[in-house]
This record gives structure tokens, sequence and C-alpha cells, in this order.
């Protein structure tokens, strides 16, 4: 299924992947204010990522990208993982949030492996290799009772196309900057999108469907874990991709950094118990004009071939 949040088409072939490692930390508690946000440098060929506490924000050739992170009570680690991608030129970057059974150093050891499978796919465009080996991972993992929701989400600078896979997990939202408005991907075809695709680690050989977007200068999509989708609005309901919609909805957009602390901080008010019964992860992109520079162009085969010698 492709949608096209300008009404126009675009294909998609196939190419190569990107990498990063510093990283902020700064619980929930202590975001007061956008300053607060440290702004990270991404490098080629590197993975980003892991399962402890962030507030970190990033620009990559044509996204702008803000990951936070706080695990259950504060630990030091969680179940919730979240990883970023980027290839040997900077055209491709690929994102990972995914909810793991289990907490803290439970999810510590399987955090690893799924960075080793997001490095090993670094320089495909086409994720399908990325899900099938995260599935496949969950499989040998499933004798103890490992599974995992997640989204994976690949975007190809080039065409500004966006491909995204959601196995079990909560819908992510998309913002059209031209209708100024959010919607819950699953919104126009919830059967074919929520339903087709199991966790990881589920379904032996399970085929995962895919969305294409196409992502125009400040649009922006949404991802965030199920500490968010099962929280309760104020008469104690469950949010929902509706209720996390018209939240969405309701707040300014023009700061999208303040858009992440404002989104938790009003789910939060709602209830005493949303975001405190489990970890919240949420990761947002908005995409922008920067594109891929000649240096890094001209880097990338030297960067592969290191890769390979490596």
């Amino acid at each position: 299924m492709v949608v096209h949040l300008d009404q126009r088409t675009t294909d998609i072939s196939l190419y190569s992947g990107h990498h990063y490692n510093d990283m902020c930390t700064i619980p929930l508690s202590k975001v007061a204010s956008v300053t607060e946000l440290s702004q990270e440098r991404m490098t080629c060929m590197e993975v980003w990522g892991g399962n402890s506490s962030t507030w970190s924000s990033f620009v990559v050739p044509g996204l702008d990208v803000w990951v936070y992170s706080q695990p259950f009570e504060g630990d030091e680690q969680g179940g919730d993982v979240y990883y970023v991608s980027s290839c040997a030129s900077g055209r491709i970057t690929r994102m990972l949030v995914g909810d793991v059974s289990g907490h803290g150093a439970e999810a510590s050891v399987l955090s690893t492996e799924l960075r080793d499978i997001m490095r090993r796919n670094v320089n495909y465009i086409d994720q399908s290799r990325v899900v099938q080996s995260l599935n496949t991972q969950f499989e040998e993992a499933a004798t103890v009772g490992r599974f995992a929701t997640a989204i994976v989400a690949t975007y190809f600078a080039p065409t500004r196309s966006l491909t995204v896979c959601a196995a079990g997990h909560p819908p992510p939202l998309v913002y059209c900057a031209a209708s100024r408005l959010w919607t819950a991907l699953s919104a126009d075809d919830s059967n074919a999108y929520a339903q087709s695709n199991l966790p990881f680690g589920i379904l032996s050989g399970q085929k995962f469907q895919s969305t294409k977007l196409k992502l125009l200068p400040g649009d922006m999509f949404l991802a965030y874990t199920d500490s968010l989708f099962e929280a309760c609005d104020s008469a104690g309901e469950i949010l929902g991709a509706a209720g996390m919609t018209g939240i969405a909805n309701s707040l300014n957009i023009d700061a999208p950094r303040d858009f992440v602390t404002t989104l938790l901080r009003r789910i939060k008010d709602l209830s005493p118990k949303n975001l405190a019964l489990d970890d919240t992860t949420v990761v947002l992109v908005r995409a922008n004009t920067k594109k891929v520079t000649l240096k890094d162009n001209a880097l990338a085969p030297f960067r592969m071939l290191r890769r390979l010698i490596d």
C-alpha cells in the first residue's frame, strides 16, 4: 500500500544504509524546557540507540529526528528499544522503535542483538531483510518467552519515501503540513495494516506487510510505545489511536521539539497512572530540505569497503 500525503506518486529502488553513538540522558521529570534537549551529530555507517534513558535530537539528510525514552520507574535500562541508522552516504535513514517483553537486564541482551541486525543491514534500502531478521531473532528467543512489538521505518532521501512496517505495534501518527492535521496511519485500512502483522517471534516465517509514505518538507511521523497508546483519558477510557490523534491535533506543532514534551505532559496530566507503569518512548521525525553532501557521496564506497574489511 502506498500513502501519499500530497497525493503524488513515487517509486523507490534498491540502495544501501548509515550509524551513530552519543546520547543525552534527561528524565521526563526534568524536561522543563527545550534548552535541555541536546543536539547530537550523526555520522555515516553507525547505529545509534539502545534501551536506556535519553532525550536527544539530530539532523540527517531529509529528516530532523527527536528521540525520547524513559525506562520504567527510572531504571537504568528498560524494555523499550530505539535505534537509528544512516548509510554510507547518508541517503538512507532507518528507525526501529520496539517494546521487548521483559524489563531492564532481561531486555538488554536482546537489545545488543537488535543493534547488530541494524548494523548488518545499514546499507540496504529494502528493509525486508531487517524485518525478517528481527522475526527470526525473536523466534529463537521465544523458547524463553521473548517477543516484541515494533515499528521499522526506512527513509530514502532522494525520493522522500518512508517505508513503514508495524509488527503488532500501536499505529504511528502522520502529520501533513499542507492540511496541518495528524492522522493515525492505520485509519484508512486498519485491517490490512494492523491485523496482518503479528509481533516479532510469534509466527515462524511470517510475511510482514508495509506501508509507503512520501514526506514533503514539514510533514512528520510519530512512533511511540504502548505506554502512550494504553494511557487513559480523564474518563478512564484507553486513549488508543483515536485519543492519541485527538491530543496531537490539539497541540501546537510549530516547534516540533516542544511538541514531544508537551504531548507527554498532556497525557500524564490526564491520569496519575499514565506513563508511570511502563517504559515510555517517542520518536518524532520531520522532513527537511537537507541534502547529501558531495563529500559523503564521494566517501560512501570507501566507507562500505572499510566495513567489509572490518
